[in-house]
């Protein structure tokens, strides 16, 4: 009889630690997950679509600018005033260098080979990119997007000596996030949609709703450019957010993650 006493306290002592590793994050509002929605590469179709579609929803966006872009040559009042708006303006570095020795990067120019370029380089441009972006936006904490994903440069890895100046940093495959208590903040997994439906966009940001989590989309050309997603499919995913504000919170990256950083425990606080 003690025995089973003693193993019915085992089983709830077991539920009950279960139970409080399965606490949901506590996202603002009690909404069951936040969405991040961010743009790379500054491309025009971004401007011409992205952007109004945002507006009409009320939402926000993250977009991350490569300074060498045409339209920051040519439209830069636009970036700027939707920085105005409330979107967020990130940096994807000056040049998007990435590695010209990985499989299918035959488009990758000799003089923005990530391959040939040294950590050293990478972190003044990086900084540079930073200065140019507070120029428009006149912001000074930021976050970045990596190019291609790829952080090896000739002499080691660049993440490394640039996450200090970043609030988060968007790097990898992965999209809806397992856990929020063990997330990197320099290294937060993407979503980059290419060629979906809405109905697919939409399943994502119900998985995050389910796991009580985040997902973080990287889209590249809406209605047009390259790795393209249809106005129709965004559309469709934005609609579905904006009907639901007590089930996601929508917000810039950089406010997501001032956030996530506001609910953990500071460095070398006690346990509860």
């Amino acid at each position: 009889m003690r025995g089973a006493r003693r193993f019915a306290l085992l089983v709830l002592a077991t539920v009950a630690g279960t139970t409080q590793a399965a606490e949901p994050f506590p996202w603002p509002g009690g909404r069951k997950a936040a969405v991040s929605l961010a743009y790379d590469d500054a491309a025009p179709s971004q401007l011409d679509n992205a952007i109004p579609a945002l507006d009409r929803h009320g939402l926000k966006g993250s977009f991350y600018l490569t300074l060498a872009s045409d339209t920051l040559r040519t439209r830069q009042r636009e970036w700027a005033a939707a920085a105005r708006n409330g979107h967020e303006l990130g940096n994807h570095t000056l040049f998007h260098a990435c590695s010209s020795s990985l499989p299918d990067r035959q488009w990758v120019p000799a003089h923005r080979d990530l391959d040939t370029t040294t950590v050293a380089q990478l972190r003044d441009q990086v900084l540079l990119a930073n200065v140019m972006l507070t120029a428009i936006d006149g912001r000074r904490e930021r976050t970045m997007t990596v190019p291609c994903g790829d952080t090896q440069a000739r002499d080691g890895n660049y993440i490394d000596a640039i996450a200090s100046e970043f609030v988060a940093i968007k790097l990898g495959q992965g999209g809806v996030i397992d856990d929020m208590a063990t997330l990197d903040p320099a290294a937060v997994p993407v979503d980059v949609p290419v060629d979906v439906t809405g109905e697919q966009l939409i399943a994502r940001v119900e998985e995050a709703a389910r796991r009580g989590t985040m997902v973080s989309f990287t889209f590249h050309g809406i209605g047009g450019d390259h790795l393209a997603v249809s106005n129709e499919a965004h559309e469709q995913l934005l609609r579905h957010l904006a009907a639901h504000p007590d089930v996601y919170w929508v917000a810039p990256f950089i406010d997501i993650m001032q956030y996530v950083a506001s609910q953990r425990p500071a460095k070398g606080a006690a346990p509860p």
